[in-house]
C-alpha cells in the first residue's frame, strides 16, 4: 500500500476536524479526495506530509508512519499544498536548483522535470512573471525533484482557466502513470478526468469510498437533448426508465433516467419515430455529482 490510514482522528480544542477514519490507497492509484469546504481534507493532508501530527491513529506513507519516521516519509512523498509557496523573485530554473540543493537531488533531475512539466519555455523567466498555470506546474516540478513514489495534491488547479486545467490535467494524468496520486479538488468533471477511484469526506467523517467504473455504472443518468422546437415533459417521460424531465432553457431538457445505461439511443429512436428534430444529444454522467450532494448536503 502507498498511503494506509487507520483511526484517524484530530482535534482543535472543541472541534473535531476528523473522526475516525480509516481507508487505504494501493500503488499506482489515482484517487480523487472530496468534500465540502471544512470536511477536513486539508487536515488529512497536513498529516499525511507530517506538517501536523493526529491526534490519534495511524497512517502510514510508502511503508513509513508519519508520525514515527518523518524523515523517510519526507523522501518518499511530494506534496503540492493548496496555497503553492513560490519564492517570486527567482527565476524557474534558480528555485528548482535551491530546492534540489535542500533535497540532494542530482543537478540532471533539475532539467528532468521541467522537461516532465512542460516548463522549458519558461525556465528562464521569474516565477513571478508566470501565468497561474505554470506557477502550479512549478509546484508540480518542485513536488517531483526528489522522485517520490506518492504525490499529495491539494486543489490542484483552483483558480485555472480552462486551457490551463487541461494542461494541468493532462500532466497529473500522465504522472500517475508512474506513481501513486492523492488530491482533493471541489470540481467533479476533475476526478471524472484524472482519477480511478474517489473518497469523499463530510464533517471529518468518511462517507463514500468508490471506484469511478463502479459509479459510472450506478444510480442513474441523465442525458441532455435539444429539440427545433417545445415538447411537453410528460411526452419524453414516455421514453423508457425515464425519471424525470427537466427544460433548462428554451427546446433544451434533461432527461434523467434510473438506469446506469447509456440511453442516447433509446432517446434518437424516440425523437425519429415521433418525427423530433434533434439539435443536440449529450450524455452527462451526474451520479458523481449526485453521489455528492445527497452525502455531504
Amino acid at each position: 500500500m502507498s498511503i494506509e490510514v487507520e483511526n484517524i482522528s484530530k482535534v482543535y480544542g472543541a472541534q473535531k476536524a476528523l473522526n475516525n477514519i480509516s481507508f487505504s490507497v494501493n500503488t499506482g492509484e489515482i484517487v480523487g479526495f472530496l468534500g465540502p469546504n471544512g470536511a477536513g481534507k486539508s487536515t488529512l493532508m497536513k498529516i499525511l506530509t507530517t506538517y501536523i501530527d493526529a491526534t490519534q491513529g495511524m497512517a502510514k506513507v510508502g511503508g513509513f508512519d508519519v508520525q514515527a519516521h518523518k524523515q523517510d516519509v519526507q523522501k518518499n512523498v511530494g506534496y503540492l499544498p493548496e496555497h503553492n509557496p513560490l519564492y517570486l523573485e527567482m527565476y524557474v530554473k534558480e528555485y528548482l536548483t535551491f530546492n534540489a540543493g535542500i533535497y540532494k537531488t542530482p543537478k540532471t533531475r533539475i532539467n528532468d522535470v521541467i522537461e516532465l512539466t512542460g516548463l522549458t519555455p519558461e525556465a528562464h523567466k521569474k516565477i513571478g512573471q508566470l501565468s497561474k498555470g505554470y506557477r502550479q506546474r512549478v509546484g508540480l516540478a518542485n513536488a517531483l525533484l526528489h522522485d517520490p513514489s506518492v504525490l499529495i495534491l491539494d486543489e490542484p488547479t483552483t483558480g485555472l482557466d480552462p486551457n490551463q486545467l487541461v494542461d494541468i490535467r493532462h500532466l497529473i494524468k500522465n504522472i500517475g502513470k508512474d506513481k501513486t496520486v492523492f488530491l482533493s479538488t471541489h470540481i467533479m468533471q476533475e476526478v471524472e478526468a484524472i482519477c480511478d477511484r474517489v473518497i469523499i469526506i463530510n464533517k471529518g467523517e468518511i462517507v463514500a469510498d468508490k471506484k469511478l467504473k463502479d459509479l459510472r455504472n450506478e444510480k442513474e443518468q441523465t442525458v441532455i437533448v435539444e429539440f427545433d422546437y417545445r415538447v411537453e415533459e410528460a411526452f419524453l417521460l414516455k421514453l423508457p426508465n425515464a425519471k424525470t424531465v427537466k427544460n433548462t432553457h428554451d427546446f433544451t431538457y434533461e432527461i434523467t433516467f434510473s438506469t446506469g445505461q447509456d440511453m442516447r439511443s433509446y432517446v434518437f429512436d424516440f425523437a425519429h419515430d415521433n418525427k423530433l428534430k434533434i439539435l443536440q444529444l449529450n450524455q452527462k454522467n451526474a451520479s458523481l455529482e449526485t453521489l455528492f450532494r445527497e452525502l455531504t448536503s
